[in-house]
């Protein structure tokens, strides 16, 4: 059977990010892929300026019961939300995962908290955090928050290794049962590098790639994708985080090296399909 995931997130015209980063790689590892926009933008907001809507949350439950109708929520594998544009978007995919698990029981929904990051801030409306901690993460099987992420959802500040994983545990307390940390930036790693960290009830793994100094919007989308689909499908933590990113890191070099501001998502296709496995998680507990 092939698997399927349901995933709500906003959608731009030009570049890469949200569905328009999660989506095709999903589908070039063989997911069949259901996307549902919570945003219809020219780009990224990063730009300082884009056109488009932001959908009323009553539309993107409109889409999600034409889907359900035609009878696919049995088949959903697994639920994946990102970047949220509005406070009431919050209820609408609660309720969507609540459906779905109801028609599949093995359902799991994979939340990327989306909010900010340590540099820059929070970067959503005021609210959403505040819902993804409250309404949202406890009802997520797999959540994917950078460390800045995670700190507001436990109220914590984590950054070696022992207080990530404990905040980590924290969050695996509000209801997730599965934590992958992106973007771990512990004072005595090694230069140059940057890691991420997976929990689940099994243990937790740390692994290091080279830290590229640019920004490249989308590569959390592109992240949280393909670590739910491979976490899924392997049921081995270890085995996702590599595979996530043996892949994320060479889309992130191939974009680094073209010079092009936009994920070089097309042209990286075959390190999605096969991963290089050039990076090893370490067990850390």
């Amino acid at each position: 059977m092939v698997m399927k995931v349901l995933s709500i997130q906003s959608s731009v015209a030009h570049g890469h990010v949200g569905n328009s980063a999660a989506v095709f790689p999903l589908q070039r590892i063989g997911v069949e892929v259901v996307p549902v926009p919570t945003v219809a933008f020219s780009n990224h907001t990063g730009y300082g300026a884009w056109r488009g809507p932001l959908l009323p949350p009553a539309d993107v439950a409109e889409i999600l019961l034409g889907v359900e109708e035609r009878g696919v929520f049995p088949q959903v594998d697994a639920v994946l939300s990102g970047y949220q544009g509005g406070a009431g978007i919050a209820d609408v995919i609660v309720d969507a995962v609540r459906r779905v698990k109801a028609a599949n029981p093995a359902a799991v929904y994979a939340c990327d908290p989306v909010m900010g990051n340590a540099k820059s801030g929070c970067f959503v409306a005021p609210e959403i955090p505040v819902l993804l901690r409250d309404r949202v993460v406890p009802v997520a099987d797999i959540i994917t928050p950078n460390q800045f992420e995670l700190g507001f959802l436990t109220g914590t500040e984590p950054a070696s290794i022992a207080s990530t994983l404990d905040s980590a545990d924290l969050a695996r307390a509000m209801g997730p049962s599965t934590v992958l940390v992106t973007s771990v930036e512990r004072p005595d790693r090694a230069p140059g590098t940057i890691e991420m960290l997976v929990v689940d009830g099994a243990g937790a793994w740390l692994v290091s790639t080279p830290h590229l100094p640019f920004k490249a919007n989308g590569s959390g989308d592109v992240t949280a994708a393909l670590f739910t689909a491979h976490y899924v499908a392997t049921k081995d933590a270890a085995v996702a985080l590599e595979r996530t990113a043996s892949s994320v890191f060479d889309l992130i070099e191939l974009t680094y090296t073209s010079g092009e501001r936009e994920l070089r998502l097309v042209q990286a296709q075959e390190f999605y399909a096969t991963p290089r496995m050039q990076f090893r998680a370490e067990k850390v507990r």
